[in-house]
């Protein structure tokens, strides 16, 4: 399959790290779809719109305005490659943002060729419960940050699987300072989107691999329930049932 990238779409790029992104793949020449959860932040993105970006707006807490991105995207001109980047540190929009949404864009864009998923080292905290029965999906409540950067991480690890065509990957930017990482976070914030950029574009032989755990360039030994069959099975099934979109394998 040919993996070229042209035209990317960055999710959660109003600032930090998806701004960056947006930022670096606008100058090396490529088409790229910035998101931002509302109106009032999407001004912000002026700027990489004057620049040529196109652009989408919904809050991913909502799973309508989700599937509403989703179509628009799919009606106009599907994104060669996507970058998850949109996520939440804490409160009951976790799980919503930071897994719920990606399964979707996931599920219901028109096949990427390019898959980048924003994981994190608090993956290793992330517990692979027996049964997700009792996960809460909707952000009634508080949600696990660390359960959430585990299911995301296996979440591209099952994608990489079922659709070998695809370049499904997981990155650990590092912690590095942005609002969400605040000011004193050690991480090299330029280093914290270079790895994205790279699997979602590059030719070279390492970021033409799928199903992996990256960490500045170099690939890592995720979470031993990330390449666990039976655990993707169980998370692709529960997501599922929570959303009413499957997965197809290709």
């Amino acid at each position: 399959m040919n993996h070229k990238t042209r035209r990317i779409l960055v999710t959660g790029s109003a600032d930090g790290l998806g701004r960056a992104a947006a930022q670096s793949l606008l100058s090396a020449g490529y088409e790229v779809v910035v998101h931002a959860r509302n109106p009032d932040r999407a001004t912000s993105l002026r700027p990489l719109l004057d620049r040529g970006a196109d652009i989408v707006v919904g809050d991913f807490t909502d799973r309508g305005a989700v599937r509403r991105i989703a179509q628009k995207l799919n009606d106009a001109k599907p994104p060669d490659a996507v970058i998850h980047n949109a996520g939440v540190w804490s409160g009951p929009a976790v799980m919503p943002v930071n897994i719920i949404a990606p399964y979707l864009l996931t599920a219901l864009l028109r096949e990427p060729r390019r898959l980048v998923y924003l994981s994190s080292g608090s993956h290793f905290g992330g517990h692979p419960h027996p049964s997700l029965a009792g996960v809460d999906w909707r952000g009634e409540h508080a949600g696990s940050y660390a359960d959430s950067k585990l299911f995301v991480t296996a979440l591209a690890a099952a994608v990489a699987r079922l659709r070998p065509g695809v370049l499904s990957n997981a990155v650990d930017p590092g912690w590095v300072p942005t609002k969400m990482g605040g000011p004193n976070a050690p991480d090299d914030l330029e280093l914290g989107h270079r790895t994205q950029e790279w699997l979602a574009t590059s030719d070279d032989s390492q970021a033409l691999t799928t199903g992996g755990y990256w960490y500045h360039r170099q690939r890592q030994p995720p979470h031993e329930a990330v390449h666990d069959q039976a655990f993707q099975d169980r998370l692709l099934e529960a997501l599922a049932r929570e959303t009413g979109v499957a997965i197809r394998p290709t």
